[in-house]
């Protein structure tokens, strides 16, 4: 698979097998994840393979999170065990975090450079026969999510990455054509 047929079939997996990814799987996957550019060499992008356990940690803070917009006390108590579960039976959960520079400037930089460090472990992981789904939201920022990933100061959570064999593959989102959104400048 060249790089250029795996940018254009990469989909995003939500459903996977049982099959478990090894640990040299997850090895080549995060190598492949840390030759993402970034500028001045910070390698600042940090990442954290998360156990059975620690998958049910995050998904009963993601759950609580959830079950706040559930008005009875038994149904909100329901999705909280459901998002455990769910994170639970997880093939394998990632998460990548950064670590936050005082320089505003290389903040963002290393912000960046840390999503081209996911996009280079979910186009391996295609080219794998794997597949991933990453996911961010006001999750990342909360601290039973944190406590869940024992997150250190000064990091700061960017996304979760799903990761397993494909159970089914969407069909692809229609996409808008590189020349409507491309401006030429003289």
């Amino acid at each position: 698979m060249t790089v250029l047929e795996a940018i254009a079939t990469r989909r995003s997996i939500k459903n996977f097998t049982d099959r478990e990814i090894s640990r040299t799987e997850i090895e080549r996957l995060l190598a492949a994840a840390c030759q993402a550019p970034n500028h001045r060499m910070t390698e600042p992008w940090r990442f954290y393979v998360l156990g059975p356990e620690a998958r049910a940690r995050y998904g009963a803070a993601l759950g609580a999170r959830k079950a706040k917009r559930v008005e009875e006390p038994d149904a909100a108590q329901a999705v909280i065990e459901k998002v455990e579960r769910t994170h639970r039976d997880l093939p394998c959960m990632l998460v990548a975090s950064v670590v936050l520079d005082e320089n505003p400037e290389i903040r963002e930089e290393d912000y960046a450079a840390t999503y081209m460090a996911i996009q280079n472990l979910s186009l391996v992981a295609h080219a794998m026969g794997l597949g991933t789904h990453i996911k961010s939201g006001a999750i990342m920022d909360d601290p039973n999510s944190h406590a869940a990933v024992g997150l250190p100061e000064g990091e700061r959570i960017i996304a979760t990455i799903n990761v397993g064999e494909p159970a089914r593959v969407p069909e692809a989102k229609a996409r808008r054509q590189s020349a409507e959104l491309t401006t030429w400048v003289s």
